[in-house]
């Protein structure tokens, strides 16, 4: 789960992380107001939405006075921003942050994350701070810099040190590196966060170090006990799609092709994909309805896929160890007749109950097309979604 800006910065100055002054709005006039509030005569308007490239964007403008303060956030409120990251869509902005002006004299970036291939929290920073990180460790990966944290004996001074020599900074800065970076690892572990973020912390020009921008990935499986940080979901930013499965409790992701997928199990829906590109075709999702399916489930799945206007077809894989094959087909007429399906249905299933599952689908009279194997049943829909001869 993702935060704003100003949700993140919040969580910052709770943990002591210095940031800029700064006021949320929802509309020109708060935003106008805000400024009375914040010091200096420049202030940053930045639209709220859960992604980066926002300058690029237009979604951060700086100002010089209360009334230019007052258009940017006109500007921006009930707009959808549109970055490298959102699609062509783009995301609602329904927040700007309006936030005093910094005086910038260097960028660093810096970020928290967990390192799963040595099962460490790494401290990932470049000198290239205000940059695409991904470009940065493309073109130049001498500038990026990491240091893993050993769980039992967490972050250590040398660490840090180490960090902040390599980003170029000397006498008090080092120790003010230090004070964010522990901060920045106790609040990762504190709030079971998958991704804490700063680009750029800056370094001011009277020598100050100051998180410029807050990026903040909340890890979804322990929202459970991070209540507070649960009620700051925005699911206005969130794919419908997603969102929609979220209440099904159905592992969904949306992307770009028109053969919708049904699968049980993250391996198998994965290899189901993979066989439909390889033969042609493009997956409109990654679906997985989880090893205690229901027929109700495999209902809500049905629906969820066919609200996507571009599915052609609906690939069915489904392997029964856990689940049953017959709940599943079930559960796939269920759909079938409440739904109204309009497009080709491909089954395959094997496992627990295949056969009674097979019956089941053939005595339905529903228009649903078997396949023998998984090669067949991606064959059959890459050819029934349009994209090839429907194989015999």
């Amino acid at each position: 789960m993702n935060l704003h800006e100003y949700q993140a910065k919040a969580l910052f100055a709770e943990y002591g992380i210095p940031v800029p002054p700064g006021r949320v709005a929802t509309t020109a006039a708060e935003a106008q107001a805000a400024t009375a509030a914040l010091p200096g005569g420049v202030w940053v308007v930045k639209a709220q939405v859960h992604a980066g490239g926002r300058g690029k964007a237009g979604g951060v403008r700086l100002c010089r006075s209360p009334e230019a303060v007052a258009e940017a956030a006109a500007a921006m409120l009930g707009q959808r921003l549109v970055t490298k990251q959102t699609g062509a869509a783009g995301l609602p902005i329904h927040q700007v942050y309006v936030e005093a002006g910094s005086a910038i004299a260097r960028e660093i970036y810096l970020s928290v994350l967990l390192n799963r291939d040595r099962g460490r929290v790494a401290f990932v920073a470049s000198a290239a701070g205000g940059m695409d990180i991904e470009e940065v460790a493309a073109t130049e990966p001498e500038k990026i810099l990491r240091v893993d944290v050993d769980p039992a004996a967490g972050l250590q001074p040398y660490q840090c040190r180490r960090l902040a020599f390599g980003l170029g900074l000397e006498g008090g800065q080092i120790a003010q590196f230090e004070r964010i970076a522990r901060a920045l690892y106790r609040l990762y572990l504190e709030r079971d966060l998958s991704l804490v973020e700063i680009n750029p912390l800056i370094v001011t020009r009277a020598g100050e170090l100051v998180a410029l921008d807050a990026k903040i990935n909340v890890e979804a499986n322990a929202l459970y006990r991070q209540q507070a940080l649960a009620k700051l979901r925005d699911e206005s930013q969130e794919d419908a799609h997603e969102l929609e499965a979220s209440r099904h409790d159905l592992n969904y992701v949306s992307l770009d092709g028109n053969i919708a997928c049904m699968v049980n199990g993250a391996g198998l829906a994965m290899a189901t994909m993979d066989l439909i590109q390889l033969h042609g075709g493009a997956p409109a999702n990654f679906l997985d309805v989880g090893g205690t399916a229901t027929a109700e489930r495999v209902t809500a799945a049905f629906r969820l896929v066919l609200s996507n206007e571009r599915v052609r077809a609906v690939l069915v894989n489904i392997f029964g160890g856990i689940v049953r094959c017959d709940v599943i087909a079930e559960g796939i007429v269920q759909a079938v007749q409440q739904v109204g399906v309009k497009v080709p249905v491909i089954v395959r299933l094997e496992g627990t109950n295949a056969e009674q599952a097979r019956s089941a689908l053939a005595a339905s009279g529903l228009a649903i097309t078997a396949a023998r194997d998984l090669t067949d049943a991606a064959t059959k829909a890459v050819a029934l979604a349009g994209g090839a001869r429907v194989p015999a």
